[in-house]
């Protein structure tokens, strides 16, 4: 029989499988919201477009994007500052340079920066080991100057990663990553350095999936958000399971989009069940992961 290409970074293990264990506190559901801070080339370089996918880059892209750091962000800010909720942050490392404000701001608020690539006009695709190791490094230096500690978790721009990635992450000191997204649980990944924690990150909720490239309403989007709340705050009773609301302040930074999520996120932090829920940032998702007993998490 001819077997299919496939790789060796983790094990299937079906979720009926896997042992049981709680989050802090006895909390079943670990509920993240992380945004995405993304500084882009004007006219040049990849990037969404509105209208529709593979457009050109024009002052048009360039502006509806920009829109998201000088207006949509704060407007996230403000939500998340009104219903007490932590965050973390997809953050180019040029946001540092561009728009020091917004950085200035996470570490007010106390929140996480996740090592987002330099900017999201590009991508590893392509970047031979060495190149793409550079890159990193450099993203990971940036960081550490102006937060004071390097970065914890790693996602890539797009998620598109090299056969190295992961080895290159752990190797730099990367504790998680999260451009896997192929569980609701944490699972451990195989590098050439040691185990390096896949945080879930469903594509299905993430607004940039949903609203640009399937063509969701606001509206749908933020129906979804409830409706996979109200199912995992169920099914949690059996499993600990993740929950990641992805946003992007060009997206979900207009006044209307913010009018739908705070319907949103105010239903799920009020529901009869929320009792269940770790409030938490994906950085101490990972934290926690590591003190576990072997055997516990997948792949450990």
């Amino acid at each position: 029989m001819d077997l299919l290409p496939q790789h060796d970074r983790y094990d299937y293990l079906p979720l009926p499988e896997r042992p049981d264990y709680s989050w802090p506190d006895s909390r079943r559901l670990a509920f993240v919201v992380t945004t995405n801070i993304e500084w882009f080339a004007f006219n040049a370089g990849m990037g969404h477009d509105p209208a529709k996918t593979n457009e050109p880059q024009t002052h048009r892209n360039y502006s509806w994007r920009d829109y998201g750091n000088r207006v949509g962000i704060w407007r996230l800010f403000d939500l998340l500052d009104e219903l007490r909720l932590p965050a973390a942050h997809n953050t180019n490392s040029l946001v540092y340079h561009y728009a020091p404000q917004i950085t200035d701001a996470i570490r007010r608020r106390g929140d996480e920066v996740v090592a987002h690539g330099r900017t999201n006009a590009e991508n590893l695709r392509g970047m031979w080991a060495a190149d793409e190791e550079r890159l990193i490094q450099e993203v990971t230096q940036t960081i550490q100057a102006h937060e004071g500690r390097p970065p914890r978790g790693w996602m890539g721009a797009g998620a598109y990663e090299t056969a190295s990635t992961p080895d290159l992450l752990k190797a730099n000191g990367y504790r998680y990553v999260m451009d896997w997204p192929m569980d609701d649980q944490p699972v451990w990944l195989r590098t050439r350095f040691g185990p390096l924690l896949s945080v879930p990150y469903p594509i299905e909720t993430d607004d940039a999936q949903a609203i640009v490239h399937r063509k969701y309403t606001g509206h749908d989007f933020c129906d979804l958000l409830v409706a996979q709340f109200e199912e995992m705050v169920r099914q949690c009773e059996r499993h600990p399971l993740v929950m990641n609301v992805s946003l992007h302040p060009y997206i979900f930074g207009h006044p209307y989009q913010v009018h739908f999520l705070r319907k949103a996120l105010a239903h799920c932090m009020g529901h009869a069940l929320a009792g269940r829920v770790w409030w938490t940032r994906p950085g101490e998702i990972a934290e926690y992961c590591e003190q576990l007993e072997p055997g516990l998490v997948p792949g450990s």
